[in-house]
């Protein structure tokens, strides 16, 4: 007896063939039958004019806390995803050196500040039980609703093993021995590989650049070697050059971490702006120089516009502009002061605008910015008003109407600035970009950055985008992005197709209603703290591992999820 059967829908199977119509039966976990069913099942339902897909894989989330408080991972369940790639940019909550209790709190501090996470929800929400990476990876086992896979972060490593001379110091070689054995023990345990950032946007709670950053090419390449010798393995790294363009050294050091690993290591993320032109050809080099060389550099671009809200009260992106870090680093009545001054606020606006800013010169037309939530009866009435309209109507320069308005609020004003790269012939470049072999969907960041941005109903928008909006994908190659292409970069073992005898990870949607709702902030984190949320639109249902996890938009409560381990789980994607 099957378990369920869809009758009568439309499958789109993830391998970019051409839909069509099929019955398709679920039992113990996997798709049993594709076709006309006449074996009888314990339930059915009616899909005539919904369409089916193999769920959806996010190979760039920060899932790693969330998932103890909310094994759903939401929203990215509601939108379909059915997998999730976690541990990525060198950060991971294990391993924890059971001498050195205190680095649970250091570790915990760092992912509040690089990572968004709310401190409260990190402290009260997750059990910090562990210490080997295989006991984290056990303490999710048989109680989450997705699949999930984790790297195991470059950080972690070295504070294990270098405690707090990880950040500044370099390690002996028995340290490093260490280290590279600690890597082994936590990929024979199932960790999907190494991740590492030497981004200069990364610093710990501490204000300190983070422990991967102080390591050199040799550490970074005796680690990729290593990860090469266990199965079902990859790199996820970020540079300094991920956020705008690759120095020659960067691209020197993905394509040799690649080639003496033998595995695909992938990046985030490609920005497409066509008002930068050269980035694109520029940050694909890599890719192109290390096929040259054996190995296979991924860049990992999101295929639609993720709005991230700024503040100048709160760490966020604008902090990160070169010069800015020092002001809006100051205690609140003393950054006012700063920013009320014409000749700080001149300087500044230099220094976003210059070429040094990178890809955080797009946030520098504060004109273009638009009023969130405010808290001060002198800002009444300015909720989702464009600011240089209401410098206009002040005779305001409109970074100076900025700073008043946010000054009223104590600097706690919500601001939304408006994409710069929201036009057609970026959209054409993206479409361009999305075709080459080394280009994956995705970079969602889900988990990270709560109450800053909401990348992950990324799957959803765009499918509603490629049936309905621009257009610029067919559905059958839109699908396939989602789906099996990530999980064939990362070898997942009979996911990815809706294929008899693979894992019933499924969604079913209404392909006249799939889209995903507007960002809106909610309080439903341990501690009450905020973070953004997305409904998703016409997504009927959505199956993980044959179990129904999602009906409606509204979790179901089963946690039929497993922690997908290498070997086990993966298979070995080589570049030679």
């Amino acid at each position: 007896m099957l378990d369920h059967v869809i009758q009568g829908v439309t499958v789109v199977d993830g391998t970019g063939a051409p839909a069509y119509t099929a019955d398709v039966g679920m039992r113990d976990g996997r798709i049993a039958v594709i076709g006309r069913v006449t074996e009888e099942a314990r339930t059915t339902e009616d899909a005539a004019g919904l369409v089916l897909t193999p769920g959806f894989v996010d190979p760039h989330t920060h899932y790693d806390a969330q998932l103890f408080w909310d094994p759903y991972a939401t929203p990215s369940l509601n939108h379909g995803v059915t997998t999730v790639a976690g541990g990525n940019c060198g950060f991971t909550l294990a391993p924890l050196n059971p001498e050195r209790p205190q680095d649970a709190d250091y570790t915990r501090r760092m992912m509040s500040k690089v990572e968004g996470m709310s401190l409260v929800a990190l402290e009260e929400g997750a059990p910090w039980s562990w210490h080997g990476f295989g006991e984290y990876l056990d303490a999710l086992e048989g109680r989450i609703a997705v699949n999930a896979g984790f790297m195991v972060g470059h950080c972690a490593l070295r504070r294990y093993v270098m405690g707090p001379e990880a950040v500044g110091g370099q390690p002996t070689g028995e340290q490093l021995a260490s280290m590279v054995r600690l890597l082994r023990e936590a990929m024979d345990a199932g960790a999907w590989g190494l991740s590492t950032t030497q981004s200069t946007s990364h610093s710990d709670g501490d204000g300190q650049p983070v422990a991967s950053r102080h390591a050199g090419p040799a550490e970074l390449l005796a680690l990729s070697r290593a990860v090469g010798e266990h199965e079902g393995t990859q790199i996820e790294a970020i540079v300094a050059g991920c956020l705008d363009q690759f120095s020659d050294a960067e691209i020197d050091l993905f394509v040799e971490m690649s080639a003496v690993a033998g595995r695909p290591l992938n990046w985030n993320v490609l920005t497409i702006d066509a008002a930068v032109p050269e980035r694109v050809p520029r940050q694909l080099l890599a890719s192109e120089q290390a096929r040259k060389a054996g190995g296979r550099v991924v860049a990992l671009t999101m295929p639609i516009l993720t709005p991230m809200n700024m503040s100048l009260g709160t760490f966020c992106a604008l902090n990160l502009i070169p010069g800015w870090g020092p002001v809006l680093g100051l205690p609140v009545p003393r950054r006012i002061e700063k920013l009320r001054d014409p000749d700080v606020r001149d300087e500044l606006l230099r220094r976003a605008r210059s070429k040094e800013a990178g890809v955080f010169r797009r946030l520098s037309n504060f004109g273009r910015y638009v009023i969130g939530d405010t808290y001060s009866d002198a800002n009444a009435g300015l909720t989702g008003r464009v600011v240089e309209d209401i410098a206009e109507e002040r005779g305001q320069e409109p970074f100076a109407c900025l700073v008043e308005i946010c000054a009223n609020d104590g600097l706690r004003t919500v601001l939304w600035p408006m994409p710069t790269d929201n036009d057609p012939a970026s959209w054409a470049l993206r479409a361009e970009t999305w075709q080459h072999e080394d280009v994956l969907l995705g970079g969602s960041d889900a988990g990270a950055h709560l109450d800053r941005m909401c990348g992950a109903p990324y799957t959803t928008r765009f499918l509603g985008d490629c049936l309905r909006g621009r257009k610029l994908v067919g559905l059958e190659q839109a699908v396939k992005m989602l789906t099996d292409d990530p999980a064939r970069l990362f070898g997942l073992r009979e996911r990815g197709q809706v294929r008899e005898g693979w894992h019933a990870d499924l969604v079913l949607f209404d392909p006249e209603r799939i889209d995903a709702g507007p960002a809106t902030l909610v309080h439903d984190l341990p501690g009450d703290s905020p973070r953004l949320d997305s409904r998703a639109l016409g997504v009927r249902a959505v199956w993980v591992n044959g179990v129904e996890a999602i009906r409606d938009d509204v979790v179901t409560g089963a946690v039929p999820g497993r922690v997908l381990r290498s070997r086990r789980d993966t298979e070995t994607v080589s570049t030679r």
